[in-house]
């Protein structure tokens, strides 16, 4: 086995509005997690994967020994970069595990609290916002109604309200304007915004409570040092903002409706909301709130958030999952987010999974994007209709002609028209797969159709995966 004694730099460095997720994906995710690499930057890519395995093993923790064993680096390796981690603050001793001969390996974990992403997912005519530990686990939420067509200050305003909220509540930052003023969390109209309802439950409801909602609370005992701030997250950050007083706060992910551009962070003619053409979303956040934004569209972002949660399937020993699926989304809209290898796939120009818009009634009714006959189209109307069956029955056609043309390993379904109906949607795609299969007469069986874990915060906490995922070497793709 080849070793390499990558050792290195801190996560997250960069220069100018760069994002610390963004410098650790171009600093060496070039080869597949699970080896560690001799790469121009391999520290970076080596401190990757040792972190994902960290993650990936939980509070039952992980050795040095086996660190080595499945990144295949040298033991010294492995030393060097856990000791730069515990001296960050980003792991820590979880006890000591029995070996086979001589005396016990000290074994490690990752620290959650040491850094923590936002994820903003804007739908059309609601907004929904995470606040995410380094292990993904939600430490608050918001959700409030929003006019995605209400123009671009007042979408702004609604964004940094709820981040501003969501790190004042959950990382005591004191963030921002509202924060200081003691003001209780508002809609665009101002109204008081909701606690997040229960996730999985379709279109809201919950429980009826108001204010702020924690889920999680810190670790006990779990301090982040004074530095860690500057090696994970301030070295991106622009000048000024109103989170400027949040020092683990790596980011916001923002996930909305494509297209869109994914590496400039600029909109598109988004579907039924021409007037986004152009807009550059990443920029005006950026300076507004003083933190990296990265910008995606919602499937993307859900789709990067199943893959990091292993829901494609194929993990090998390393928790790298190694499957493709593709994320059918279907809420106000319809959309896919594809993942192949365990990675995304937006295509050259971060375009594709416009799933939604590809015709399959020529001469069909019109469609807000300017086509006719669209699966989207189509399958929102059945759904007006209260006919849910054509609906899955139409959403099935489009998934077959996908399935067909990428054979993809597994069909996930989500978005909340699915969470209303989920049995109904995922039979029914179903059933058109697997006449489809038994047309073609092949032996393996239809591509299995499932409803996407996650529930109605998927988007949000895939979206906040944008800014956590590179810096554990997952999810990024062509």
């Amino acid at each position: 086995m080849n070793r390499s004694n990558g050792g290195g730099s801190r996560i997250g460095t960069g220069t100018g509005t760069r994002s610390a997720a963004a410098a650790a994906a171009a600093a060496g995710t070039g080869e597949a997690a699970g080896g560690g690499a001799n790469l121009l930057a391999p520290r970076s890519h080596n401190t990757a994967l040792v972190l994902d395995l960290l993650r990936t093993a939980g509070a039952e923790g992980i050795s040095r020994l086996e660190l080595a064993e499945r990144t295949g680096l040298t033991p010294q390796a492995v030393s060097k970069i856990t000791a730069r981690l515990r001296g960050e603050g980003l792991a820590t001793e979880a006890g000591r595990r029995a070996s086979t001969g001589g005396k016990p390996r000290t074994v490690l974990r990752l620290v959650p609290g040491a850094g923590h992403a936002l994820g903003v997912h804007l739908d059309r005519d609601e907004l929904r916002a995470v606040l995410v530990d380094l292990d993904g686990t939600v430490v608050a939420e918001r959700r409030a109604p929003l006019d995605l067509g209400a123009g671009a200050e007042t979408v702004l305003e609604e964004v940094a309200r709820a981040a501003e909220e969501l790190a004042a509540e959950g990382l005591g930052a004191g963030a921002g304007p509202l924060a200081a003023e003691g003001a209780g969390p508002c809609t665009a109209g101002g109204g008081r915004a909701e606690a997040a309802d229960t996730p999985g439950t379709p279109g809201g409801g919950g429980s009826g409570t108001s204010g702020p909602e924690r889920l999680e609370p810190p670790v006990p005992g779990e301090r982040v040092p004074e530095g860690l701030g500057t090696s994970l997250a301030e070295d991106a950050r622009p000048p000024g903002g109103a989170l400027a007083a949040a020092p683990t706060l790596l980011g916001l992910g923002v996930a909305l409706p494509g297209p869109l551009d994914h590496v400039r962070g600029v909109l598109h003619r988004v579907t039924g909301f021409p007037e986004w053409d152009g807009y550059p979303l990443r920029d005006a956040l950026e300076r507004r709130l003083g933190v990296p934004v990265v910008v995606d569209k919602d499937t993307n972002a859900a789709a990067l958030g199943l893959a990091v949660g292993g829901a494609g399937g194929g993990a090998g020993e390393d928790g790298a999952g190694g499957g493709s699926f593709a994320y059918l989304h279907l809420g106000t809209g319809l959309g896919a987010g594809l993942v192949f290898g365990g990675a995304v796939h937006r295509g050259a120009r971060t375009g594709a999974g416009e799933f939604g818009h590809q015709v399959v009634q020529l001469d069909g009714p019109p469609c807000t994007c300017g086509a006719r006959g669209c699966v989207e189209a189509l399958c929102l109307a059945a759904v007006a209709r209260g006919d849910l069956a054509e609906a899955a029955r139409v959403l099935g056609t489009g998934a077959a002609n996908l399935a067909g043309l990428l054979d993809v390993d597994l069909v996930l379904l989500g978005g909340r028209t699915v969470a209303a109906a989920p049995e109904a949607f995922v039979q029914g795609v179903a059933a058109v797969l697997d006449a489809r299969a038994r047309r073609e007469g092949g032996h393996d069986g239809a591509v299995p159709v499932r409803l996407a874990p996650g529930g109605m915060r998927g988007v949000a906490e895939g979206a906040a995966q944008l800014l956590l995922a590179p810096l554990f070497g997952r999810g990024e793709g062509g």
